[in-house]
Order: C-alpha cells, then structure tokens, then sequence
C-alpha cells in the first residue's frame, strides 16, 4: 500500500504529470472563457437583432405620429387599423398612446374596451415626457421584450405627440441560445478529453530527454563527466542534448577560463565613459568598445587580434613594453590633416587570483580640444613677446645712442626721434588690437547697431580712399591704384555697427593696397544672395599660398612675416575683423591664388525691406 502511495505520489509530483496537469487546466480555462464570451455576445447579438426586428418602421410611426395630431373623427379608428395591419409574429401587442397618457389604440380585441382611458404604464409616462426609447426583458410567464418608442410630429424631433408600446415573445430567441450552448459544451467535453490525452503523449515526449539531461545533471555535480545523454530525435531536444554532452565535456577546462573572462569584462565596462580596448597576455586587442572604434576611425574587425601598438600605430614600442611599463602616453591619430585627434592613453594590468598577469586594459581620453587650448595659448604668448620685443629692442637701441650723446647731432637726432615715435605707435596700436580682441573675447564690446543702406555705406568708404589718391597724387613716392566699383543701385539695408563695420572694410582696403604693385585696380563688388549681402574686395597683388588660407585669420598669423613687419602691421587686422563680422552674425573668408590676387568676402545677414518699411525708415 506504502509502494502504491509513493508511486502514485512520484507520478503526480513528476513533470510529466504536471505539464499535463496544467497543459489540460489551460485548455480547459481557454475553452471555458471563449466559450462564456461566446455565449454573452451570442447573447447580446441575439437580443439586439431581435430589438431590431419589432422595432416599429419609420413610415408606420410616421402615419401614427400624423394621426395622433389629427383633428378628424375618424382618427382613433385609423390608427387602430393602422396597429392592426402592422405584420410582425414577434409581436403580441401594441398599444398606442398620446401625449396626454391616453389610450388611443390597440392591437388586440380583448382590449378594446382600454381606448379612450389612461395608462397607468410608467415608463409610457417617461418616453412621452423625454422621448427617449425604452427597451427591457421582462419575465410574464415566459420571456417579453417590451420596448416603447416615442412618437413625434413633423414640426420637430423634439416635438411628442405620444408613443408605442409594443410587446413580443423571447421565447424562440432563448430557445435557440439555450440550444447553441448545449452544442458548446458537448463540443468543449470531447475537445477536454481530445487534449488531456495528448497533454499526455506530448509531455511524455518532451520530458523523457529532460529526465535523461536530469541524470546528467546530477552525474556532472559529482565530478563525473563520463556518461553521455541519449538523443531521442533530431529536434531541438536533440540538439540541446548534444550540445549537454559537449558541454559536460568541455565543462571543467572552461571553469578556469570564465573566471578570467568575467574580471576582464567587469574592468571593460568600469570604463566605458572612454574608449576602452583590452588585450590578452601578449598584447593581441580581444575586446574593443564603439568609443575606441570611433577614436581610432577604424572598424572591429580591423582592430581585434592586433598588437596594440599597431592599433595605436607606436611604430618604436612593442606591445609587450606598452603592457609591463603601464606608462601613460599620448597617442595622435592622423597627424598633420585637420582631423587630427590626441588621445591620452593609460594601462592597466588584468591579473588572477595567482598573480599572472592574463592581459591588460587600454582607457583613451580624448584631450584634442585641451592639447589645442593649451598650444594656442603658448603660441599666443609667444607671439605677444616676439611682436613686443622687436620694436621695444628698437626703442632700447635708439635710446641708448640718444643717450650717449646721439641727441646732440642735429642730423641724426630728428631721425631716432622719428623711429622712437614710429616704434611707439606701434606699439601702442598692437596693445589696442589685443584689448579690443580681449573686449569681444569676453563678450563686453557693446555693438551700436542700425539700420545702414550698405551701397550708400560702402561708396561712402570708397571715396575716402579715392580722396587718398587725389589729393596725394603729385607725390611719387605714394602708392598709385584705382577702385573698380561693382556695387548696384539697389537699396541693400542692413543692421550693422557702422563704426566697426568701417573698421573692416579700412583693414581690407589698406592690406589690398599695401600688397598690390603700384597702379594696381582694386575691384569692389556688392551682390545678394538670398538672405544674405556679400561684399567682396579683390585686388592684383602676389596672393596667398593655398596652405596659407586657412590660417590668415588667426591671431600674429602673417604669410610674408619680413615684409608685413617692413610695412607696420600687427598681424591682428584679420582677427579683430573676422570677431566684428562674426559679431554681426555673419561670415568672412578669403580666395587667393598665388600671383593673380586675393579676394575677401563679407558676408552679411539680409533681409528684404518692403515699401511701407522703406517709408517708416524714411
């Protein structure tokens, strides 16, 4: 009795019984809610087409409606053959009311002696009062669905003159739903025991491989890796059983390895805010984050296998050394193009519980934006010393020889008082570029702005420097050109500072003067461009390297530094120009060719003024 109890206890606690169990409580559960969901909306569907149906028609409400209103009188004896022509076996009775709750006519004779009385119905009374329908099942000996419809005039919806009571018979109605769910669950008692006979066989089927894996299981938890699983068929279970026999195999040799590789990614993703590449024991790349890729400007598969030193192109260092030193260096990525990136990468050391050292981990940080604030701001101080303290060595020569008695010599004294004060101006115009640069750097000079037609602006500058050329033109040691004026009679109206604009177009002209041979024409030219005004100066001197562009609006910058220095520039022109231009949201930049001129562009946010704005200006 003991054996049977524990056997049959074995069964039903086994998962072969309990996929069943629950394989047939779930087919069960699924039928029963399809089949209650089934039934209600049979229910209902068979309800709303059955109130469809004894639903009075428009055209018989109509004539009931026009003959409630009727002053002839006949009227009651219409409308009763009107209820009593209606054809419809559903309906038992009908009964029409008016607006005053009195009975004017009814569909069966028994009831005739009702005409002419009130009715006591209350729900009647509602439809009249708020002419809203009322429908409802009702249980008088059997089932009735009784539904009253208000009656309305033509004058208006709104408008009740009365309303229809009308009784009919559910019976067929139910008859049949009671049918239908007798079928249903006949149907669902043969689909329960259909399912519970496969729930067996399948869960049999399934269930066996698992047990045999469950002995594995247990053999491998006790070290021993021996047997093997007995594959049933070739399907999933099938494979999963092979896969366990490669795995009780492979197990213990990869018990070691999977420790390794878990501390190895747990330093990967410690830092993952960089870029990230970790390296086995002898410097090959394993694993690489998207941040070093992006980095790098390489792809995974280029990158993984590789020493990295290759990876990190150190042509001079191995990777052996990168690894045992754990020196941080600094890494450029594309060298000598715009695109260059420096990178600072640090290492570190994935070590076992033992001490070996099983790889290392790479951490880049991208310091391109930091190496470069810190170049230009050495280059920036180098370049304030160098201007400074060639004309302050001048300054120091020329005092001195005054000094030791060079003042007294009414020939050579005038001169060293000229250079003194020429060297001193340019000093000082260097110290008021820098503290207008500084000014517009920390965003405190203040822009006047205003509305200026640009033409009537430019042409304004245009003949100051005309005027330079008239009224110097008996002396031959000025520069002579000519300006070429390209600039419209459209009326270009823009927002500008006129006196820092000015200050632009002045250095532009002087640098196209000083660089152009003498006789030279200077071409200036006005065109728009959408939303934009762009103001070009060309002129016919040497031009500007094509290395040289680029680099033309940076501070000191100067392409021929003897001769820029020889004609009193500070090197600062371009820059201040290129911070007022931007200032004014626009743009500035410059096309040259070597021997055939240079041409700066300006260009200017511009938008088209319309009459009734021309005249407000005005």
């Amino acid at each position: 009795m003991k054996r049977l109890r524990k056997k049959l206890n074995d069964t039903f606690n086994s998962i072969n019984m309990k996929l069943a169990i629950v394989f047939m409580l779930m087919l069960l559960a699924t039928i029963e809610v399809i089949g209650a969901y089934f039934t209600r909306q049979l229910e209902q569907t068979s309800i709303e087409n059955f109130q469809s149906s004894i639903q009075i028609q428009t055209v018989v409400s109509n004539q009931l409606a026009n003959q409630l209103t009727s002053d002839s009188k006949n009227a009651n004896d219409r409308l009763n053959q009107i209820v009593n022509d209606y054809n419809n076996d559903a309906i038992s009775e009908i009964i029409v009311v008016d607006n005053k709750d009195t009975i004017r006519a009814v569909s069966n004779l028994n009831d005739k002696s009702k005409i002419g009385q009130r009715i006591n119905n209350t729900d009647v009374k509602r439809v009249i009062s708020t002419g809203h329908q009322i429908n409802k099942v009702i249980d008088d000996h059997g089932n009735y669905m009784i539904q009253i419809s208000p009656l309305t005039s033509g004058n208006g919806s709104n408008n009740n003159v009365g309303a229809i009571y009308v009784k009919a018979s559910m019976q067929d109605v139910f008859n049949n739903l009671r049918q239908i769910s007798l079928t249903f669950l006949i149907a669902s008692l043969i689909a329960a025991l259909l399912g519970a006979f496969l729930a067996l066989v399948i869960s049999r089927a399934i269930t066996q491989p698992i047990e045999e894996m469950q002995k594995q299981a247990l053999h491998i938890a006790d070290g021993d890796y021996s047997s093997q699983v007995k594959i049933y068929s070739n399907d999933e279970l099938g494979q999963l059983g092979r896969a366990f026999n490669t795995l009780s195999v492979r197990i213990e040799r990869s018990q070691e390895e999977s420790d390794s590789e878990r501390r190895r990614l747990d330093s990967v993703l410690s830092h993952m805010s960089d870029g990230v590449l970790a390296t086995d024991r002898h410097g090959n790349v394993s694993v690489v984050n998207q941040m070093a890729l992006n980095f790098l400007n390489v792809k995974e598969e280029d990158v993984i296998n590789k020493p990295i030193a290759e990876v990190l192109d150190l042509k001079d260092t191995s990777s052996q050394d990168l690894i045992s030193s754990q020196k941080e260096i600094v890494v450029t990525i594309d060298p000598n193009t715009r695109d260059e990136m420096i990178l600072h990468a640090s290492f570190s050391l994935i070590k076992r519980v033992t001490g070996f050292v099983s790889g290392s981990v790479c951490v880049l940080h991208d310091v391109t934006e930091q190496q470069k604030n810190e170049d230009s701001q050495k280059q920036f101080v180098s370049n304030v010393s160098h201007e400074l303290r060639t004309p302050l060595t001048s300054l120091q020569a020329y005092i001195e020889a005054l000094n030791e008695g060079a003042w007294k010599d009414p020939n050579i004294a005038p001169k060293f008082l000229e250079v003194t004060q020429q060297e001193t101006s340019r000093m000082i115009r260097m110290i008021n570029d820098l503290l207008s640069l500084s000014r517009m750097d920390r965003g405190v000079s203040k822009m006047d702005l205003e509305f200026v037609n640009l033409n009537d602006f430019v042409n304004h500058i245009l003949n100051r420097f005309d005027m330079i050329v008239k009224t110097d033109k008996n002396n031959d040691k000025k520069k002579k050109y000519t300006i070429k004026r390209e600039l419209g009679n459209q009326a270009l109206w823009v927002e500008i500072d006129t006196d820092k604009m000015m200050q632009v177009i002045d250095n532009i002209m002087n640098n196209a003067i000083k660089y152009s041979p003498d006789g030279s024409v200077i071409t200036v030219r006005l065109t728009q461009n959408k939303n934009h005004v762009i103001l070009s100066i060309s002129d016919q001197g040497l031009g500007i390297p094509r290395k040289d562009l680029g680099k033309i609006f940076d501070r000191f910058y100067r392409v021929d530094k003897a001769r820029s220095r020889a004609q009193g520039g500070t090197g600062l022109g371009l820059a201040i120009a290129k911070e007022i231009v931007e200032a004014h949201h626009g743009r500035i930049w410059a096309d040259s060719s070597e021997g055939k001129g240079s041409t700066f562009y300006i260009s200017l946010p511009y938008e088209p003024m319309t009459e009734e704005d021309d005249w407000d200006e005005v």
